[in-house]
């Protein structure tokens, strides 16, 4: 009996986890450096935004990410709020306005302060591990002990990308970002016995959701001030309102109501899942703006923001269909009339050509009928 209260009692306490003050202050230094990453994509030549500037903005978005995710990840399982904990994050803090301030399309004028921003972040999420397994006991103590060590092995590699020019200097730097994200994953079977908290992780999620949704509104305003007012640009702009709050209706309502936030795993689908939400999301947020200005070349357009828009769906649904309550989740039938709207107005875009505040507006109806179904 008192096994079984002691139980309750760890449980209810763990799904009572929450978000603290310091943890929304952390958040607010990224929201700077997302727009950075963001602003990569509105660099527009010859009617399309070349391959160079779309592979730099997933250069620069992807360690932005996982910095703020080792972080989030570490409070998720062991963090508490005490003084240690607060000027490990403080001390973090300062390396995040490094690697903002040193985000740029040039990187090798920015390199050097970048590295310090990233791997200094990065060092002190392991430093944190190995100061709190000595604490913990069982499974948790080997979670914490595989994480803090084995997040060193990236960090010497990109470290080693100091030694190295050219293009060699990134491929090293990249190679140890990548084995970094890649080692939860191999250790999968040591983290699934420490589960991760649902309901606190996808908090965060959303609070960097709401980040990815005020850059598109800051491409509503954008388009506000770009021209003077007509009413093809006030109907482009309140169509675009109607379409971000179709998101947001969407991704919150889901997270709310539909996610079952019980469920125990390691959390990796809400996780890497969550990479290509926010891809996704920077990318609607700048075609907004390229549509609008009318920049790029009609099909290249529509390529780049049907795409944007696939991307946000697929990654959705797969990030929701595992937590949503098993009579909730979507079936075949609603998979296929979504597709199947989408491709319908790609395919009547690509053969007539309409004007932009059409276009926003098909995709503000296809976010409508997807909250719609899925909340």
């Amino acid at each position: 009996m008192n096994k079984n209260t002691s139980g309750y009692k760890q449980n209810k306490a763990s799904a009572e986890k929450k978000v603290t003050w310091l943890e929304l202050f952390y958040d607010l230094l990224f929201v700077a450096a997302v727009s950075k990453a963001s602003h990569v994509l509105l660099h527009v030549e010859l009617g399309s935004i070349p391959i160079e500037y779309l592979t730099k903005f997933f250069l620069i978005f992807v360690p932005i990410w996982w910095a703020w995710v080792g972080q989030s990840l570490f409070v998720n399982r062991f963090g508490k709020d005490n003084l240690s904990h607060r000027i490990f994050l403080i001390v973090q803090l300062f390396f995040v306005l490094i690697m903002t301030a040193s985000l740029s399309v040039n990187f090798d004028q920015y390199y050097v302060p970048f590295l310090i921003g990233y791997v200094g972040l990065r060092a002190m999420t392991a430093i944190q591990y190995m100061s709190v397994h000595k604490k913990e006991e069982a499974h948790r103590k080997i979670t914490a002990r595989y994480l803090g060590s084995r997040f060193w092995i990236g960090l010497v590699i990109s470290s080693c990308s100091l030694f190295f020019d050219s293009w060699i200097r990134y491929v090293v730097l990249y190679a140890g970002i990548t084995v970094d994200i890649l080692l939860p994953l191999i250790g999968r079977k040591y983290l699934v016995k420490s589960p991760i908290n649902t309901h606190h992780l996808l908090e965060r999620f959303s609070l960097f959701t709401l980040i990815l949704l005020g850059e598109s509104v800051i491409s509503i305003l954008a388009v506000l001030q770009s021209s003077y007012w007509t009413w093809q640009s006030i109907l482009f702009a309140s169509l675009t309102f109607l379409l971000i709050i179709a998101m947001w209706w969407q991704y919150f309502d889901n997270v709310e109501k539909k996610v079952n936030k019980t469920i125990e795993t390691a959390g990796q689908i809400i996780i890497y899942g969550h990479l290509f939400i926010y891809l996704s999301m920077c990318m609607i947020a700048a075609s907004i703006q390229l549509l609008f200005l009318e920049q790029l070349k009609y099909s290249f357009m529509l390529s780049f923001i049907f795409g944007s828009v696939l991307l946000y769906f697929f990654s959705t649904t797969l990030v929701f269909h595992k937590y949503r309550h098993f009579h909730q989740r979507l079936g075949i039938y609603h998979l296929a009339l979504l597709l199947g709207l989408l491709g319908v107005f790609f395919t009547v875009d690509l053969f007539c050509l309409m004007p932009n505040y059409m276009i926003i507006g098909e995709l503000m109806l296809f976010f409508v009928v997807y909250a719609k179904l899925t909340t």
